[in-house]
């Protein structure tokens, strides 16, 4: 009978939010660590968009990512699907532009919110299927895409050129070594012109920044802004000119410190101008907006994390399956309907945000997901269902696995070399840096976690996303 009245209340609940349906943006960084936004305790510079964000809103500090690199923590994100089941687990480049494509059934938050009658848009980094393959936006549930669809494209901050739906946009201005346009700033258009256009009916964005991601650059009245605040500066010697320039490679900073800071701050200007659009137009209390990051900060083209304590007092960074390269910060805010200035510890991830969105919407569930609806933690209710644990794999540097159940975090390093290498144990209520393996202290916990990880996955179809079943290391 309880759980009937919890049934009752939840669909009177979903019902009173369904008709008009609320708009929803959902803003990724790329590369930005859970220290660095104010709200999270960064002291260097400031973030005051995001930061009123989280004061209007509700902010966790036990959020994960996907993954550790950028494609498969955002196939986790588009399918609800952890990396032990999502169809793409790790970057896997395809020449001469894009990713390895998501298979043409994969089913995506894009598609679940065309179902529920939502235009949707994609704007900024796609890396989930190269230029017409099967797994490009259009065609993953997305009417209107423009950005970057490779993500070694989107090392560049003045690139050649973008892509406008299906059709490549040439930068004209970005020629040779020139740096016309900052694509950031396109992309930023667009979207509002998405929001405007469409803000007489429920819409979906999915703005997917490249900021900070190397490479460390940003407009030069942002630079003035940091420039010499944050010595000694970092310097970093890339790639300027000759066949390899705006081809992945990283350009050339000699002050990486304050183009760090600069670029966090474009980036936060864009959203409190996109904040502010949706305030012109009378929609801000009909609109979920959902911020995040990809994974841990990145330690490239001169970024100096630690200078900036951009992974707080977490271990680790981008590509580690320590806290610091997977813990990440998420604000929500819908005002008049999530409480403000609240914090959350709940435990969530990416693969939580599609059965969210389908609670929101009133559409079904897909029985495919890994993820828990954290709708009610949103609207500070009691009833909130929770992980019986939380897993990641990566493929690269020998291969890494982890698992959360409850405060108990195991780590596994050299998987593809020996994947019953030593299992590393961590009390996160008492270790959240992880500075104790106290593994030895508890070796029935670690059979017990050890026992979830080899459960936890399923083989993929790729065989470079399938760890080796004996120590024979993979060839």
């Amino acid at each position: 009978m309880r759980l009937l009245c919890l049934t009752f209340a939840l669909l009177a609940a979903s019902i009173s939010w369904a008709s008009p349906k609320p708009n929803i943006i959902y803003i990724l960084a790329d590369d930005l660590g859970y220290g660095d936004l104010g709200s999270y305790g960064q002291s260097h510079f400031q973030t005051p968009h995001l930061d009123q964000l989280a004061a209007q809103g509700l902010r966790f500090t036990q959020h994960y990512s996907g993954s550790t690199v950028c494609a498969p923590s955002r196939c986790a994100l588009l399918t609800g699907q952890h990396v032990g089941h999502a169809p793409v687990r790790g970057n896997f480049e395809v020449k001469p532009e894009g990713q390895l494509p998501m298979p043409a059934d994969t089913y995506t938050i894009g598609h679940l919110l065309q179902d529920a009658g939502y235009t949707t848009g994609v704007f900024g980094k796609w890396g989930l299927g190269a230029p017409d393959t099967e797994g490009e936006p259009l065609k993953m549930g997305f009417d209107r895409f423009y950005g970057y669809n490779c993500q070694r494209q989107a090392h560049h901050y003045y690139p050649y050129f973008l892509w406008n739906d299906g059709q490549r946009e040439i930068l004209w201005d970005n020629f040779g070594t020139e740096t016309g346009t900052y694509a950031p700033d396109l992309i930023q258009e667009q979207i509002l012109d998405f929001i405007e256009t469409n803000q007489d009916r429920p819409f979906f964005c999915y703005y997917a920044l490249i900021q900070p991601h190397a490479e460390m650059l940003a407009p030069e009245e942002y630079m003035e802004k940091h420039r010499g605040k944050y010595l000694p500066e970092s310097s970093y010697q890339g790639t300027d000119s000759g066949p390899r320039f705006r081809k992945g490679p990283y350009a050339s900073q000699p002050e990486a410190h304050a183009a760090f800071a600069a670029m966090v701050n474009h980036m936060d200007d864009d959203i409190g101008e996109l904040l502010a659009k949706l305030d012109e137009l009378g929609i801000a209390e009909n609109t979920l907006v959902i911020f995040s990051s990809d994974n841990g900060p990145h330690q490239e083209a001169g970024h100096d994390p630690d200078y900036f304590g951009s992974n707080g007092s977490l271990r680790g960074y981008k590509r580690d399956l320590y806290e610091g390269g997977i813990r990440v910060p998420m604000i929500a805010s819908w005002p008049g309907t999530i409480p403000a200035g609240a914090v959350s510890d709940h435990l969530s991830a990416f693969w939580d945000v599609l059965p969210t969105l389908a609670d929101v919407t009133g559409r079904p569930v897909p029985e495919s997901t890994d993820g828990i609806s954290f709708l009610p933690e949103l609207l500070g209710q009691d009833q909130q269902a929770k992980h019986s644990y939380l897993y990641w794999e990566f493929h690269e540097r020998k291969g890494r696995v982890a698992l959360r159940k409850g405060n108990w975090k195991a780590v596994r390093y050299d998987v593809s070399v020996d994947p019953h290498s030593p299992l590393e144990l961590y009390d996160l209520a008492n270790d959240p840096g992880e500075t104790r393996n106290v593994a030895d202290a508890h070796p029935e916990l670690v059979k017990e976690l050890d026992r979830l990880i080899q459960q936890a996955r399923t083989p993929s179809h790729i065989e470079k996303f399938n760890f080796p079943k004996s120590g024979k290391p993979r060839k």
